[in-house]
Order: C-alpha cells, then structure tokens, then sequence
C-alpha cells in the first residue's frame, strides 16, 4: 500500500486525505475523556470515515458506467444531516454515505427507479397491514383491525368504512415498496462493489474482526 493511501478501489488508490476532508465535517460521536479512550474512539472514527468515502468512490464509478452524472458536489461546512430514523434503517454507515455524497443518491434513486412493484404485492402489503390504514374515526373509537368490531361487513373489493380505500393509498404503498426494494438493492450493490477493496492498515472497517479495537455499532 503506497504511502498516503486509505485503499485500494478496484486497484486504483484512494487517498487518506478524501477521509480526512470528510472527518473535518463531521463531528465526533464520542466523547471521550481518557487519553486511551479517546485515541480508540479516534481510531474507530477513521475506520468508518473511511467506509463512506470507499462508498462515495464506488457510487462514482457506478454513476460513470450506467451514464448518470450526479450534481457537482459542494463540500459543506459541516456535513448533511443524517435522520435518526435513517441510521436505525441503514446503519450509520450507509446513512452517512447518503447524506454525503451525490453520486450514492443518484445510483439509489436510479436502482429505485428499475424497481417492479407488482398490483398482488400492494394489495397483499395492504391486507396484512390493515392497522396503518385505519380512518381517524376508527382509531378515536378503538377499532381492532384485525378482530374487529368493523362498522360494517367488508365489500367485495375488501374495503370497510373503518379503513381508507385501498385505491386511496394504493399510489403511497407501492412506492414504499418501491423504495425499501430500491433500498434492498443499493446495498446489493454496495456489499458486492466492496468485495474488490483492500484497505490500509488503520483504515479497515471498524467491525473487522482482524483489528484490537473492533466494534459493530449503529
């Protein structure tokens, strides 16, 4: 590993100096007080500093190949945000990478957009999820959705007065689904395009097991 290279990315070297522009902009998670602890925690900071940047150069490459130019990308200040809800779905790592780079959203949006939701797939979400459709009446009177009392029989396309009609929310479940399947493919994706990368040592993910300090955290 050449001196001043974070990994190797499909054989080209990617430079320490992309994880430390990106550790300028985010903050530590730690706070630490002890010199031991705090130098650990540092350590661990890089490793996965540098899991976002490998992603961003993979999102990049990805983006060239299938054509897709993302936006020109501004270094911020301080980096994106990253929703807790995000973090709890994608583990922070992939959350981190989404928020930082353009390249990653533009291949997620384009993995989404190849995603086929089939009608028996959003009507099968909306039968077994009957809960997430009650009406605000419903809910205000206390309506089981799943043992009843219904105000009324079901009609013969399934639908009762305590629920919204599927035709209502049939646009909103499948492009959830569309989405959580678009999600299911970028990290595919990811898992597979990282196969190929070799890391520098202090650089590994940071819950390789071959490292002291390995640890597996959202």
């Amino acid at each position: 590993m050449p001196d001043g290279a974070a990994a190797f990315v499909h054989g080209d070297a990617l430079s320490s100096a992309r994880v430390d522009a990106f550790l300028e902009v985010v903050p530590p998670r730690d706070r630490e007080t002890r010199p031991e602890s705090l130098a650990r925690a540092e350590r661990q900071r890089r490793r996965w500093a540098t899991q976002v940047v490998v992603a961003d150069e993979l999102a990049r490459r990805a983006c060239a190949e299938r054509g897709l130019k993302p936006p020109e990308e501004v270094r911020p200040a301080q980096v994106l945000a990253v929703a807790e809800e995000d973090v709890a779905d994608l583990g922070s790592i992939v959350a981190a990478v989404l928020a930082h780079s353009p390249a990653a959203r533009v291949l997620l949006a384009e993995l989404e957009g190849e995603q086929h939701v089939s009608e028996s797939a959003v009507r099968d979400y909306y039968d077994r999820n009957r809960d997430r459709f009650l009406t605000h009446d419903a809910l205000r009177r206390g309506v089981d959705p799943f043992g009843g009392p219904f105000s009324g029989p079901f009609d013969e396309d399934g639908s009762s007065s305590d629920f919204l009609p599927y035709a209502d929310v049939h646009e909103g479940i499948a492009h959830e689904l569309r989405r959580a399947a678009g999600r299911r493919a970028f990290f595919a994706w990811l898992d597979h395009a990282r196969t190929k990368v070799v890391y520098a040592d202090g650089h590994e993910h940071p819950g390789d097991p071959s490292h002291p300090d390995h640890e597996h955290r959202h």
